[in-house]
């Protein structure tokens, strides 16, 4: 059976996923066969395994740094908020249904056997298990029944190492105080404190860290810095929405809509020098983009309203108008088409007007499409011609479906697809997907622009109708630049972590 090792934090966003994948990484590369765990995610970033299970991007993002097989064990339940109060429930990959806040608090302890056998399946295959728990344990309103922080340290019996934010300010009344407002019984699981994202001279540290050690009787097991590593996020919290994107050329403007969803779509577009990728809620941050996306989003409904009460649909429309290239990924496409439909209540019932740039009409549904796809892009007509033909690779998520509503829209691309019935490994149809008319294009597909040559065919193309020359785009293999992200993200956690005492941690466990 393998040992386990959990990372906790004083609260969401202090770095527990980095931390969490960077330790994968470092026993992957110490020989050990590793793979992360977190029981309950919550976050509007997912993806599609294999299998055509659904699970939280951070798992996929610690599997890749332990060299493992993205697993739907990994992450055995998944929140998706639809609203302030309300959550799409998936267990084991598939939609169990939607739950206000109370009701799920209410249910969630009958889905601990799901945890268990999640778990113990990979503690069954593995040497190690990192597991990150969410927000901060020391959420005493929320406790009862608690399955996330030291609900399940009790249950795999393991040693946590609790990490805070010192960027942030007050790190020592972070670290202190989520330990005082534990019991005794979940003091003793705690092995270990790390406070993380610090930037300065550290010898001005040293002595708060001394006496937080004596405080709390816990030693400090790193002081790690404010980590430069480009990896993919799925919190809501991520500062890529706020931070300066490069100087490029080249302006792409995301639309950050309120429940923005996979946008790890344009992680390789901010990766590239050619181009200035900004996420922009308002019209006065929009300006005269050579390109406009709107993402996914867990409620195209309501976030269309959003659009509409900003003032950026017309925005949108004026752009579309003057030449700038719009493009819709799966809600975003949604938006684009004439009609919007929800019998079902899916989102938020009845029917809504889209925005009227694509002949198409979705129909929201309470089945749930989720499915990994492959296939190139089609005969495509406008300015995205030169990407006709090219492969691509990507996943579907979304409720509904939607049909074409006039003659005049081409299809993006053609696809193969798994089947989504119980042999979906084996079983693959073919489909046409998206949209696409003048200057507008519309898909489906997660992750189409992450294909070999596909976003410095698009930087050229954007570049060319721009009426600039750029020097070639280099072609990126994204999974090799990630391999090294993972490789330095380990790199500097062994420069700052005291392993030599975490391995002592993770080899003594806890005594019962």
């Amino acid at each position: 059976m393998g040992k386990s090792i959990m990372v906790q934090g004083t609260m969401s966003n202090v770095g527990k996923s980095l931390i969490t994948a960077g330790l994968c990484r470092i026993f992957k590369q110490d020989g050990y066969r590793t793979a992360p765990f977190k029981s309950q995610n919550m976050a509007l970033n997912s993806f599609i395994t294999r299998e055509g299970l659904e699970m939280g991007r951070a798992q996929v993002m610690q599997a890749e740094a332990a060299g493992v097989e993205p697993s739907v064990r990994m992450n055995p339940i998944l929140l998706k908020p639809t609203n302030d109060t309300g959550s799409q429930v998936i267990v084991n990959g598939r939609v169990l249904g939607t739950m206000g806040a109370r009701e799920y608090f209410a249910y969630k302890k009958k889905l601990i056997p799901d945890i268990l056998r999640s778990y113990q399946e990979l503690e069954r295959e593995n040497d190690v298990i990192v597991i990150e728990g969410a927000g901060s344990p020391a959420e005493i309103n929320l406790k009862q029944d608690e399955l996330v922080n030291m609900g399940m340290a009790k249950m795999a019996n393991a040693p946590v190492l609790l990490a805070g934010d010192i960027d942030r300010g007050g790190v020592f009344a972070q670290l202190a105080g989520t330990l005082m407002l534990l019991t005794d019984e979940e003091k003793k699981y705690v092995k270990g404190m790390i406070i993380n994202k610090f930037r300065g001279d550290k010898s001005i540290l040293d002595p708060g860290v001394a006496m937080i050690e004596e405080i709390t009787g816990i030693p400090v097991v790193g002081v790690t810095p404010y980590m430069q590593v480009d990896l993919e996020e799925e919190d809501s919290l991520t500062e890529r929405f706020f931070r300066p994107g490069r100087k490029g050329p080249i302006q792409i403007a995301v639309i950050k809509l309120p429940r923005i969803s996979n946008f790890t779509d344009f992680a390789v577009l901010e990766s590239m020098e050619q181009i200035s990728l900004v996420y922009v809620s308002s019209v006065s941050e929009l300006g005269e983009p050579d390109m406009i996306i709107l993402p996914g989003t867990k409620n195209t409904m309501a976030d269309l309203k959003w659009l509409r009460e900003k003032g950026l649909e017309p925005a949108i429309l004026r752009a579309k108008q003057r030449g700038c290239m719009i493009f819709g990924i799966c809600g975003g496409y949604q938006m684009l088409g004439e009609l919007l439909s929800d019998p079902d209540q899916v989102e938020e019932g009845g029917t809504l007007r889209g925005m009227g740039l694509l002949p198409v009409e979705t129909v929201f549904t309470k089945e749930k499409t989720r499915t990994r796809v492959t296939g190139t892009f089609g005969a495509l007509t406008g300015a995205l011609a030169g990407l006709s033909g090219m492969e691509l690779e990507g996943y579907e998520i979304h409720m509904g479906s939607t049909r074409s509503a006039g003659e005049e829209g081409g299809k993006v691309a053609e696809l193969s697809v798994q089947n989504q019935g119980e042999n979906m490994e084996t079983e693959r149809r073919r489909k046409s997907d998206g949209c696409h008319l003048e200057n507008v294009y519309g898909t489906y597909v997660h992750g189409i622009f992450d294909g070999e040559g596909i976003a410095p065919a698009l930087v050229e193309i954007l570049a060319r109708k721009k009426g600039i020359v750029l020097e070639s785009a280099e072609t990126m293999d994204r999974e090799q630049y990630k391999e090294k992200q993972y490789d330095l993200l380990a790199d500097t956690l062994r420069r700052h972590l005291d392993m030599k005492k975490i391995y002592e941690i993770l080899e003594e466990g806890i005594t019962p």
